[in-house]
């Protein structure tokens, strides 16, 4: 029964090799690259993880069994032995389930969101884009959306229930196609920017605004944001375990953390400080001109931050009236929000990306304005 314990104690320590690469490879500088890094998980490196966890429960488990039970052994240690074993089995074994838990996450922060972005965050075209491939097509009007993770569907398990996807169904496959250049963290500049780039010439242009899209102008200009990173409650090994382990990243991201960085102050001071504003209408004048040389129609949907309505308007009241003076259709949906129950207007409780109902709503009211 000794020789037994030896050699699993001598595989528990060449598994602790292993557990220093999968768990720690910065330290090595080793770096898992796959497609969707680092948004999203790799299925293969959890697979491995998994076999890491499932080979050191045996090894604990055939310890247990010649150490204590076959032996028969009595006294402190081992009731010690006993009370722990389970435990710590279980924690491995929760660990394990937690591998394959997705759960969308604004900003793609926890170990949850990589798990949905790789297991949801589908199709994606050669572009990039999460949309579907470009083909030509020929009597057909050409719309293209932009915007940022909110036009992108971020927090959607199925792309049909986003707004651009809606909105082709809506009016027509055989005659419209609708393609999707939503791109997450995008702001004007990186917008205007794509849309120049794209292949297809557009018939419509549909702009998805959100208040945050003037931010890297007003990064630029000197403006911060205000409040504490994340993670950054948390000190020493305890956020080590936090940050590399799925079962207590999952439990932190499930608990409020009051101070973490909020976009209220900043976007209140970027929309009325002339020396932000002014450079980020110039983007804007780059999608206009865009419109412009294309002879396309163009329409702009501002989605408000969705538990700040009217301080939403009010920021982003002046890149509305700048777009209307460009002869940009407005299409209003705020007064559709407040009709929508709050938790039914975001995704998820750690998710403030548009519902599918939001997204309904929206299709709705682009396609009304379009007829």
């Amino acid at each position: 029964m000794v020789s037994k314990i030896v050699t699993s104690l001598i595989r528990i320590i060449f598994l602790g090799l292993l557990f220093v690469f999968l768990f720690y490879p910065d330290r090595f500088h080793i770096k898992f690259d796959y497609p969707g890094f680092p948004q999203s998980d790799s299925w293969y490196v959890r697979l491995a993880k998994f076999a890491f966890w499932f080979l050191l429960m045996i090894e604990i488990l055939r310890i247990f069994y010649y150490g204590v039970v076959k032996s028969k052994a009595k006294g402190l240690i081992a009731n010690v032995i006993t009370i722990a074993i389970p435990l710590i089995v279980t924690l491995i074994f929760l660990e394990i389930v937690f591998m394959y838990i997705p759960q969308s996450h604004e900003g793609v922060l926890s170990k949850a969101s990589q798990i949905w972005w790789e297991k949801y965050w589908k199709p994606v075209n050669s572009l990039g884009y999460h949309d579907k491939e470009i083909i030509e097509e020929v009597g057909k009007k050409q719309v293209l959306v932009i915007g940022d993770s909110f036009a992108a569907g971020h927090g959607l398990k199925d792309v049909n229930e986003r707004f651009s996807n809606i909105l082709e169904a809506k009016l027509g496959a055989d005659k419209y196609t609708v393609y999707n250049l939503g791109m997450s963290g995008a702001d004007t500049r990186d917008e205007a920017k794509r849309l120049q780039e794209f292949p297809v010439k557009p018939d419509i242009i549909i702009l998805e605004y959100f208040p945050n899209d003037i931010e890297k102008v007003g990064r630029e200009k000197g403006l911060t944001l205000s409040g504490a990173e994340p993670y950054a409650d948390l000190n020493g090994p305890l956020a080590t375990i936090v940050k590399r382990f799925y079962l207590p990243n999952f439990i932190y991201w499930q608990l409020p953390h009051a101070g973490f960085s909020t976009f209220e102050k900043f976007v209140q001071t970027a929309y009325t400080d002339t020396t932000v504003l002014n450079p980020h209408l110039r983007d804007l004048s780059a999608i206009t001109s865009y419109r412009d040389s294309t002879k396309a129609e163009m329409y702009a949907v501002f989605i408000p931050f969705l538990f700040q309505i009217d301080k939403s308007a009010g920021y982003t009241k002046p890149v509305e009236e700048f777009l209307r003076a460009k002869q940009v259709k407005i299409v209003g949906i705020n007064d559709g929000i407040v009709k929508i129950p709050e938790k039914e207007r975001v995704v998820g409780k750690n998710d403030g990306h548009g519902s599918a109902t939001l997204n309904g709503l929206i299709a709705d009211r682009l396609y009304n304005a379009m007829h």
